[in-house]
């Protein structure tokens, strides 16, 4: 046994990150992003676009185009790009390779917290057939005041759940949400087998895999 596991107690609760870590949505939504910026006049690449933004809410997201920009956003700003999120995956989504094995594989409890809105996560869990899974046991940043990197989102889901943070561990494949892992005391498992470097997820209390098959066997270490 390694250092860090010998450091965790058992595990009782898995806590999934939902985009790139469930459904295979990363990709779909950064090609969007980039032309929403461009649209909106802050021109970025894909490689900037996960580095800045994946991870974190949409709400974030808009706070940080309106100050680049130095002046608030329109009320429906966002509206022509939802249509296209929303039509990119009715065409285009699929579960993040290995996750229905790795899911079929877990005995422990388990949980969806998402920068996502509820009706985001509805709507990507439904097409990939994972919502039936989680029903019941699905939180969204917007339950809590601050999202990912602050702890808030994962500490609301294991005190509704009744489990202490050290016996959490999460399933997260953005900077942001590691750092949100280790700020509420949580073990982090970052999967890099998306868009996210492999550096970006490495540091304490944080074990980085690339296939979704491998992470039953590296959560019971």
């Amino acid at each position: 046994m390694n250092a860090l596991q010998d450091r965790w107690p058992e595990p009782e609760l898995v806590i999934f990150d939902c985009d790139g870590v469930l459904v295979d949505s990363e990709k779909i939504a950064v090609r969007i992003d980039v032309t929403m910026l461009a649209d909106l006049g802050w021109p970025m690449a894909e490689e900037e676009v996960v580095e800045r933004f994946v991870g974190r809410s949409y709400a974030d997201m808009a706070r940080d185009i309106a100050e680049h920009l130095g002046r608030p956003l329109p009320e429906d700003w966002n509206e022509p790009y939802r249509r296209l999120y929303r039509e990119a995956f009715d065409r285009e989504l699929t579960p993040v390779d290995g996750i229905v094995d790795a899911l079929d594989a877990l005995t422990l409890p388990s949980c969806v917290a998402s920068s996502t809105s509820h009706s985001g996560l509805r709507h990507t869990l439904g097409l990939t057939g994972l919502y039936e899974r989680f029903a019941g046991r699905i939180f969204s940043a917007t339950e809590v005041a601050r999202g990912k990197p602050a702890p808030d989102l994962f500490l609301h889901a294991a005190r509704t759940l009744g489990v202490e943070p050290r016996r959490c561990v999460v399933v997260e494949d953005s900077r942001y949400g590691v750092e949100a892992a280790r700020a509420a005391g949580m073990r982090a498992f970052g999967y890099c087998g998306g868009l996210t470097r492999r550096e970006w997820l490495a540091g304490e209390d944080t074990v980085v895999f690339d296939d979704m098959r491998e992470l039953v066997g590296l959560i019971r270490g």
